[in-house]
């Protein structure tokens, strides 16, 4: 099976948990207490979202790799990483 990478927005506030969201699977998204966990999480939800698409009869979409970083504060972590799932 073709393995496929995509970006994966990482977040954190002060008094938040990390947070992953994927911007081309809208809903795939995870928190964690740690920065790996989110990451893990995040992991196991793109397989999940990509396993349901493919069992609905919907191609999952090609990952893209440009995205637009938002607006960055000094208190707020915001950066993007790539996941490969098969």
């Amino acid at each position: 099976m073709k393995k496929l990478q995509y970006l994966v927005r990482i977040s954190k506030d002060p008094d938040s948990d990390w947070g992953a969201s994927v911007p081309d699977l809208p809903g795939c998204v995870a928190t964690g207490k740690t920065l790996d966990a989110a990451i893990r999480r995040i992991q196991a939800g793109i397989e999940l979202h990509l396993q349901g698409m493919r069992e609905d009869g919907l191609k999952p979409p090609r990952p893209r790799h440009r995205v637009v970083i938002p607006k960055r504060t000094s208190q707020h972590v915001d950066f993007y990483a790539t996941i490969e799932v098969a």
